[in-house]
């Protein structure tokens, strides 16, 4: 046989082979457009004064699991109790400005659910009967806040115990949060959880109490501005009272004056270590104390017995770098 006629034989013996696995491959399933699948899908609900929900309340009560909700911008003197899991709730065309309202006896935005996302929301004004109030209250599992404010709470963020949430917040402001009357709120309190990572965010002029206060496993804070400033009456900057693995790295801290507690800047244990503290990293931070106290204050109070390691770190005043299990290298002079 010729060997062109064996090679178009050939050809067309893989072309029909090509052919029968094609035919052989099952078909893709078809989309169920079923009234029951409609029902279900992820949506996008859109609230605004000339939308049919008017209020973020008005959308919470229709906000079903892995749901979008979009806010234009404004100020809405309301508040939101949110059930559902998997929610993106974010403002649209500026700033969404919630404030003076509370619901639940808990704060301006109640959630509930798990993996909740809120995007360029701020928070004002939430005060209860109990003094106590947030403008978010997170009673659900997994939490991240970007690019949002908390401002004049007396909770900035406060969560429930929950062992399994991750907790985060990037590139968010809490100002003038707090306050101890008859007891203290803080510009963030996270509760048992399974980690908090606060990223790139600023706290200032907190009113007593701390600016961030954690009892997370897990619990890392970089790139911040933790500052009392001139006003600001806080107790700790940063207090994580029952241990566990800590990063704090590249932040800018400041203690004032007017300080509620004039001897430590950062606490860890004070409340008995409960939480395995596999390690204690504090490095390149840059701290000043502005309080004139008989005694230095202490940038790390160290009440674990897990020795802390202090790097490069900037620490001016009169100020002592460690208190407690640890050791300092390369600490940075002062300019």
């Amino acid at each position: 046989m010729p060997l062109f006629t064996v090679r178009r034989l050939m050809l067309a013996a893989i072309g029909l082979a090509l052919a029968s696995a094609a035919e052989a491959q099952p078909a893709a399933p078809a989309k169920d457009d079923s009234p029951l699948a409609r029902a279900f899908r992820p949506r996008l609900l859109q609230v605004g004064p000339d939308r049919m929900m008017r209020k973020p309340s008005d959308a919470a009560a229709q906000a079903r699991d892995g749901d979008t909700v979009e806010i234009q911008a404004g100020t809405y003197e309301d508040c939101a109790v949110w059930r559902a899991n998997r929610l993106t709730l974010r403002a649209i065309g500026g700033e969404v400005h919630l404030k003076d309202k509370a619901c639940e006896g808990k704060g301006i935005w109640v959630l509930y659910g798990d993996q909740v996302i809120v995007e360029g929301i701020r928070f004002s004004g939430a005060r209860v009967a109990d003094r106590n109030g947030a403008g978010i209250r997170a009673q659900g599992g997994a939490l991240t806040v970007r690019n949002s404010v908390f401002e004049r709470n007396e909770n900035g963020i406060l969560t429930n115990t929950r062992p399994e949430a991750r907790i985060v917040v990037e590139g968010s402001t809490f100002i003038g949060n707090g306050k101890c009357e008859p007891q203290c709120a803080h510009g963030m309190y996270i509760n048992d959880a399974a980690s908090l990572e606060v990223r790139n965010s600023a706290f200032r002029d907190q009113r007593i109490g701390h600016h961030i206060k954690s009892r997370a496993r897990r619990t890392v804070v970089t790139g911040c501005r933790v500052e009392d400033g001139g006003t600001g009456t806080a107790s700790y900057l940063i207090d994580v009272p029952n241990g566990g693995e800590v990063l704090i790295e590249g932040n800018t801290l400041q203690k004032g004056r007017l300080s509620d507690n004039q001897g430590t800047a950062i606490s860890i244990g004070a409340e008995g270590v409960r939480n395995p503290t596999p390690s204690i990293r504090i490095e390149n931070n840059r701290f000043r104390s502005d309080v004139a106290a008989p005694e230095p204050v202490a940038f790390l109070r160290n009440l674990t017995a897990t020795p802390a390691v202090l790097d490069g770190n900037q620490i001016c005043g009169e100020t002592v770098a460690l208190v407690g299990p640890g050791r300092v290298r390369a600490a940075l002079p002062c300019n």
